[in-house]
């Protein structure tokens, strides 16, 4: 049951006092909660049963199936529900021992109004945030097969950590980063993360559109508006309503395209083409860019409101040559993609290959990497990946061992293991004669790498 605090909450009262139980159930009407009532156990059970709901309030002693009976009934069907125990003087005892055994709290009787609902509104704070929570991993679990999500190197994590961070706000989101590192699967976890993904995810490319057909494409136009437009056609930002829409590559917008996303963003609303009715959309939008737009600005391609509009969260997506340690595990995860794919059996990479792409500058980054294995795979002709199956550009390439480049706002434990990896690569993975260049330990080494 997937349950927030936007829905109404939905109560269960139990007691076996009809009295009580009628006083409370006017009280938590009165309060705006969907209230259920049972004088039972055994009528609480059957409620349980084929109701879902976010809270029960039960006394503690009852008959057959009594209020301990009935927490762990709840715990078992439903257990996200939080369950608040009413007790009388003398089971207090008996309602500690129900918040060991996962109760969300207990009130003792006679009930004091400001009391019960306070704790009651806590339990469904709580609820509503567990849900939550549960449902944020379920999604998550979905998203673990991605291949531009695999990883484990710092520069990647702390992308990922970002959009998990960004996701559930309703901010723009800027992606910045070069072809080929996956902004559009970050754009796609962004929505599976957010509160918005039941709603539509529309995607377009705005290099891939010439200039009149963009603006159509995202507006929609009217019966009439243009020679050919026999129907009115809707745009990408209604087909967006209420979801997300993602705009790549959007600094090839042109400025009259520009305009007129500017105003969606402010107002909400935009105008199909021949028409002079304001459209009202409900649209998160996440857009992508491998250009500086900083560098666009200056140059005047680039509007600066709209600008500062999209960059309110700027993620930047690492290179591949920035998360080498990732290499060996997205080309893992390529193998047994393409393997699976084109029925062939392979039972690896070669210590040699391995090396190879781990030397590699990547240049087109995780989507060279994923070409090249699936490239590999197909041609392969003894169920082993080697250097015969890799590309010319794979073997023949020669790094310059004696520089290395680091991007401004690399961390400093990101540069060190890169200076480590590079000085093994130079010594031949000697860890002695690396470790005598670097000035320091042998076992500094093998502790970091």
């Amino acid at each position: 049951m997937k349950s927030t605090i936007a829905e109404t909450p939905k109560i269960l009262l139990v007691d076996d006092e009809v009295a009580h139980l009628k006083t409370l159930e006017r009280l938590f009407l009165k309060e705006g909660y969907e209230v259920l009532t049972a004088e039972s156990g055994e009528e609480a059970l059957a409620i349980i049963r084929r109701e879902p709901l976010h809270l029960v309030l039960t006394d503690l002693k009852m008959g057959k199936i009594d209020g301990m009976d009935l927490l762990k009934l709840v715990k078992t069907l439903q257990p996200e529900v939080e369950v608040v125990l009413m007790t009388a003087f003398g089971t207090v005892e008996r309602a500690v021992e129900g918040m060991k055994r996962g109760a969300y709290d207990f009130v003792s009787k006679p009930i004091k109004r400001a009391t019960i609902l306070k704790s009651v509104r806590q339990g469904l704070e709580r609820q509503a945030l567990v849900a939550e929570n549960r449902a944020l991993k379920a999604r998550l679990a979905g998203l673990a097969d991605e291949p531009n999500l695999v990883g484990q190197s710092p520069a990647f994590r702390a992308a990922l950590d970002l959009v998990k961070q960004v996701a559930t706000s309703s901010t723009t989101v800027l992606l910045s980063g070069e072809s080929g590192t996956g902004k559009e699967l970050f754009a796609r976890m962004i929505y599976e993360l957010s509160d918005r993904a039941d709603a539509p995810f529309v995607a377009v490319n705005c290099a891939a559109l010439p200039e009149s057909i963009l603006e159509s494409e995202l507006f929609g136009y009217e019966k009439g508006a243009f020679t050919g437009a026999t129907q009115r056609k809707i745009g990408r930002f209604e087909a967006a309503d209420g979801g997300t829409l993602f705009l790549d590559e959007i600094g090839e917008l042109s400025p009259q395209v520009q305009v007129r996303l500017l105003r969606v963003l402010q107002e909400g609303e935009f105008e199909r083409l021949g028409s002079n009715t304001p459209t009202q959309v409900d649209v998160r939008i996440v857009t992508a860019t491998h250009k500086d737009l900083e560098d666009e600005l200056e140059a005047g391609n680039f509007r600066e409101d709209l600008y500062y509009r999209l960059n309110v969260v700027n993620i930047e997506i690492p290179p591949l040559r920035r998360r080498m340690e990732d290499v060996p595990l997205l080309a893992e995860y390529f193998l047994s993609k393409y393997r699976q794919k084109n029925n062939r059996k392979i039972d690896r990479l070669s210590r040699e290959c391995l090396d190879a792409l781990m030397t590699y500058h990547w240049p087109g980054n995780v989507r060279e990497l994923e070409n090249i294995i699936e490239r590999a795979v197909v041609l392969d002709k003894d169920g082993s990946i080697g250097l015969d199956d890799l590309p010319e550009q794979i073997t023949s390439y020669e790094p310059d061992t004696r520089h290395i480049t680091i991007p401004l706002g690399t961390t400093l434990d990101e540069i060190e293991k890169l200076v480590m990896h590079e000085t093994l690569k130079l010594t031949g993975g000697d860890k002695k004669l690396a470790a005598k260049l670097l000035d320091i330990s042998t076992r500094t080494i093998y502790r970091k790498i």
